[in-house]
């Protein structure tokens, strides 16, 4: 089966890495998560900014590869070792010193806006598409992905996000300050080349500084119960409801959660 790739490309001061895998828009595999980590990784201390985007025109990540599921995530060992690669590399992003830019077009769902939201800015191409739709699926989304969300959207936004589980539009992505600007398809590329070389001939170290004092600012709060947050993440993949938004996205049809 094709699982898909990570491609990283170097242009002078600017990296980009490309999230591949179009048959499935772009839908991480465990593979993928692995390899990310992997290409973050090489990059080298001349490299001042990186961009991230996905494959083609449809998706820029389209979510985890749900497919894989049944069998790379049968037992705990399975669950934590996949999610264990996830959290590897999404952290990597997160915490890389230089700026980084999610490139955004097409469809952002789930693994998708987590990816996005580990980047310091995103810029969105009109007609994209964006969601969380854990709600749908019986699945936990884990709390730092949430902290990220909400470095980004108010409280009630992120709410009604995680909630409701809805799509929404790249027009109000940016009324709600999910992505930070957004750009006609003909204009995309070019708007955001620009934007990546003026970061890249910026003073390296005054833009790290800033990068970094913003991180420091927004740290969770110390009272914070990540242990109840984890457990409580645990149960729903523990549940008979996790079995059933498995089967029913494998079904295609709507699931019948019963709330155990």
């Amino acid at each position: 089966m094709d699982v898909g790739t990570v491609i990283l490309d170097l242009d002078g001061p600017v990296a980009q890495i490309t999230i591949s895998n179009e048959a499935r828009r772009n839908a991480m595999s465990l593979a993928m998560w692995q390899q990310l980590g992997e290409q973050l990784s090489q990059l080298g201390d001349d490299v001042r900014c990186l961009v991230l985007q996905g494959a083609g025109d449809k998706a820029f990540v389209a979510g985890a590869d749900i497919s894989e599921f049944r069998g790379s995530r049968r037992s705990p060992v399975d669950v934590e070792h996949y999610d264990g690669c996830a959290e590897a590399a999404m952290n990597a992003l997160h915490d890389l010193s230089i700026p980084t830019i999610a490139k955004i077009s097409g469809f952002c769902i789930g693994g998708g806006m987590a990816l996005a939201l580990c980047c310091d800015v995103r810029l969105a191409e009109i007609g994209s598409q964006f969601a969380i739709p854990a709600a749908r699926l019986g699945l936990g989304y884990g709390a730092t992905n949430i902290k990220h969300l909400l470095d980004a959207v108010s409280v009630p936004v992120a709410t009604d996000m995680l909630v409701s589980a809805r799509r929404f539009s790249a027009e109000e992505a940016l009324q709600m300050g999910l992505v930070n600007r957004i750009y006609p398809p003909d204009q995309f590329a070019a708007q955001v080349g620009r934007y990546v070389a003026d970061i890249a001939r910026n003073a390296p170290l005054t833009v790290q500084a800033a990068k970094r004092t913003i991180r420091e600012l927004t740290k969770i709060r110390p009272d914070a119960d990540l242990a109840l947050c984890k457990d409580l993440i645990a149960a729903c993949f523990a549940s008979e409801d996790y079995l059933e938004g498995m089967t029913a996205f494998a079904e295609k049809r709507e699931p019948q959660f019963k709330g155990r």
